[in-house]
């Protein structure tokens, strides 16, 4: 049975970090939220949605703070019926664990320590010892998307999240291997947006949308 209305997934990546700025390996155990620009780059997206006028179901953030920092700026924007509500954190939209022992660890630290990773290379490696695998956060991403569209299928929802969780659901929904053939680079709050099709696919309507920030300084690179 075909969907009476499409499912609506606009994919947010958070501000700039505070721990992006400082060059850390941030974590959920060690993010401290969003640097002064990254709450500029948010009020800039916000101010944008909420002349778009959205018509928005649901928000949705990862459990970061740096990603719920970047869902409360802009809840105001989103309509009255969301921004009466407060939105579901989900532990499965967060960004990839590197464990608790690299957790807090400065990038050049971890390079000294462990080598530049290999992001596409054997996705069961172990690139962060005592964390993650990345076939390990896709099937994480992955189960946090399965239930966000038993959940809420039919509706637009906006969630606030991470570069490496958009690069996930864009494979997973494009059926897409989960490392290689493309790189993507996720601008911070750029707009990320999927639309159902019938018989269980996926249009991409657009990927790193970031007018928003035109004629602000460049974000630090990378988480």
């Amino acid at each position: 049975m075909s969907e009476r209305r499409a499912t609506r997934l606009i994919f947010v990546r958070h501000g700039e970090s505070v721990v992006t700025v400082n060059r850390v390996i941030g974590g959920r155990r060690t993010c401290s939220g969003l640097s002064e620009l990254g709450r500029l780059q948010t009020a800039r997206l916000r101010d944008r949605l909420a002349d778009a006028d959205l018509a928005v179901d649901v928000l949705l953030s990862s459990d970061f703070p740096r990603a719920i920092e970047t869902a409360e700026i802009l809840q105001p924007a989103l309509g009255v019926a969301v921004a009466a509500k407060r939105f579901d954190r989900l532990v499965g939209f967060g960004e990839h664990d590197p464990g608790p022992d690299i957790d807090g660890m400065t990038f050049d630290e971890y390079v000294e320590r462990f080598g530049t990773p290999d992001w596409v290379g054997d996705p069961h490696a172990e690139v962060f010892p005592g964390g993650e695998t990345v076939a390990q956060f896709h099937d994480r991403v992955g189960g946090a998307l399965d239930e966000l569209l038993d959940v809420h299928r039919g509706r637009t929802v906006v969630v606030a999240c991470h570069g490496g969780v958009v690069d996930a659901v864009f494979r997973r929904l494009l059926d897409q291997p989960i490392t290689g053939g493309f790189e993507l680079h996720t601008l911070n709050t750029s707009l990320t947006e999927f639309e159902s099709l019938p018989r269980g696919r996926w249009r991409l309507a657009r990927y790193n949308d970031a007018a928003h920030l035109d004629g602000l300084p460049s974000a630090t690179t990378r988480v």
